[in-house]
């Protein structure tokens, strides 16, 4: 178990780079009630997260015996899935970080529970990391609840650090709007450099395993 987290461990690092759901807290802490809304918001994200990563675990242990003896139709798939992925890369490089908005003082906390699980489901294409982690935990061949036991562990782990938003509202109150600005901020810059290169080196990946099997009968990735 050491041995998968010292490899979950910078898969994580990278995965909680996520300046929407920061952003979304940060909204919900300009509400009536900031505490239990960016709370909620939290729970919301981080129950889908985990939801997900079951039903994600699932299909590729299913999966998994096709991949075991691929096609060469497959490769063309993952041919064209890579070159997919690497256009979204470069749009998303090209694209410029949108502002928070004003905080909407109706929002209730259980609006905020439904706003963090869709905001989990829209980022679902990017969540590239997650596949990476889930793949890896699947690797180690632990036994059902073991492996339940390291995703949700991984998921309180990737929630963990978004409950600064929260805490500070606890302690300071309104006076913690202008630092949880600045914080949001500094993720919004390290995503806009971060993910383009995840997202684009996993479909760089892609592509050559393909050519690799389609130009020489033998892949690059061993599954």
């Amino acid at each position: 178990m050491t041995d998968l987290w010292l490899i979950l461990a910078p898969i994580l690092l990278a995965d909680v780079l996520n300046p929407v759901l920061f952003a979304l807290l940060v909204f919900a802490a300009g509400t009536a009630r900031p505490v239990l809304t960016s709370c909620a918001a939290l729970l919301g994200h981080t129950l889908a997260y985990l939801a997900v990563g079951v039903v994600l675990a699932l299909g590729l242990e299913q999966i998994s015996g096709l991949l075991a003896n691929p096609s060469t139709l497959d490769f063309v798939v993952e041919l064209i899935i890579g070159l997919f992925i690497i256009g979204i890369a470069l749009w998303t490089g090209k694209s410029s970080s949108e502002s928070t908005e004003t905080a909407d003082q109706g929002m209730s906390p259980a609006k905020a529970l439904g706003m963090g699980a869709v905001i989990n489901l829209i980022g679902l294409p990017f969540a590239v990391p997650y596949v990476g982690a889930i793949s890896q935990i699947l690797k180690v061949h632990l036994d059902p609840w073991a492996a339940f036991f390291a995703l949700l562990s991984y998921n309180l782990l990737y929630a963990l650090p978004f409950t600064v938003v929260p805490l500070l509202v606890l302690i300071m109150g309104k006076r913690s709007r202008p630092i949880l600005e600045k914080i949001n901020g500094f993720l919004t810059k390290a995503a806009d450099s971060v993910l383009p290169w995840l997202i684009g080196l996993l479909g760089l990946a892609l592509v050559a395993d393909a050519l690799a099997f389609l130009l020489t009968g033998t892949p690059l990735i061993a599954v």
